[in-house]
């Protein structure tokens, strides 16, 4: 089985952070986004994973071979983004008729991976929402088996949504519906959704099942985002790394904070994540993310998310500042 991760997006809603940083290495309780989905799929068996990448490409690829150098790994560019559909139809060539494993890449959800993988039916993973029109929908049978799938349905039959992760076992079935929706599709479309590559599946015979998530973290904003973070902080408990130095500092956990980092006559937390090599000195800061190469001096911050190599100092605000930045707030 070969793991599919779409991480090709350009994370527009999380933007100034997105603009020199992809969304799935954005820091989220001590890890990254993209991080906390590989291990869950390499904990569960899975060495081959193919990255479907685009804008900032290249930062995706090195984080992967620096961290997993161990795991097989395959990127493939998706120049142009014309939805999820064709991200996976790209991959089509290193799959051959090897079973697949999707999980779209901003996708964090708690589900048993293994009792997943080992179903002898293709799976999808489904979440109860209150407002399913702007998700991929499931219409499920009282035996768990999937009837259909719509995608943004304006009047909703189920209020199950997909979260964003496939298990595939037919796969040749699946390039087979791509490649129709791909050959309908006019030059001005820009969505090939892998939905509609599902439900093609469906009506021709495939027999996909649900699995209901745990839980489903939202990493798409600003918002939902430190949520999210505190979320996990809390699941984990956090942690500090080693090799840094902390004097006249409160830790009010949950938090984690990254190795090399300096912090004097501050209070952090709780649910605070720190890149590395970051320092604080008569900061108090609590519900933030702040990235790594940071420096932080007289600011109290309160739901806050702080890029990679910013400087601020400064008064009492809620920021959201993007990397390179240097504020002083006076």
């Amino acid at each position: 089985m070969k793991a599919i991760i779409p991480v090709a997006g350009a994370g527009t809603k999380l933007r100034p952070h997105t603009y020199t940083q992809p969304k799935a290495l954005i820091p989220l309780a001590g890890k990254t986004v993209l991080s906390i989905i590989v291990d869950q799929l390499h904990s569960a068996g899975i060495n081959e994973f193919i990255f479907i990448v685009g804008y900032l490409g290249e930062k995706i690829q090195d984080y992967v071979k620096a961290k997993y150098p161990d795991l097989t790994c395959h990127f493939v560019y998706q120049n142009e983004r014309y939805g999820t559909g064709h991200a996976i139809d790209l991959a089509k060539e290193i799959v051959g008729t090897d079973e697949v494993f999707i999980v779209l890449g901003d996708t964090i959800a708690e589900y048993d991976v293994k009792e997943v993988i080992d179903s002898p039916y293709s799976m999808l993973g489904v979440k109860k929402v209150d407002d399913p029109r702007n998700f991929g929908v499931a219409e499920i049978e009282e035996d768990g088996f999937i009837s259909r799938v719509v995608e943004k349905p304006s009047i909703p039959k189920s209020n199950m949504a997909l979260v964003g992760i496939y298990k595939i076992k037919e796969t040749d079935f699946l390039f087979n519906c791509l490649k129709k929706i791909i050959e309908k599709a006019e030059a001005l479309v820009k969505e090939l959704s892998l939905t509609d590559a599902l439900e093609c599946m469906i009506q021709s015979g495939a027999k996909f099942k649900s699995f209901k998530v745990q839980s489903w973290f939202d990493c798409g904003k600003k918002e939902t985002l430190l949520e999210s973070n505190a979320t996990l902080l809390k699941k984990f408990g956090g942690g500090l790394a080693d090799n840094h130095h902390f004097e006249n500092t409160i830790i009010i956990p949950p938090v984690s904070i990254g190795e090399g980092c300096d912090i004097r006559n501050s209070v952090i937390g709780p649910n605070v994540t720190i890149g590395e090599h970051t320092i604080l000195n008569y900061t108090i800061v609590k519900e933030s993310i702040i990235g790594s190469f940071s420096k932080l001096f007289d600011v109290v911050l309160d739901d806050s998310l702080i890029g990679s190599d910013t400087g601020v100092k400064g008064e009492t605000r809620s920021l959201n500042i993007g990397d390179n930045t240097d504020i002083d707030l006076g």
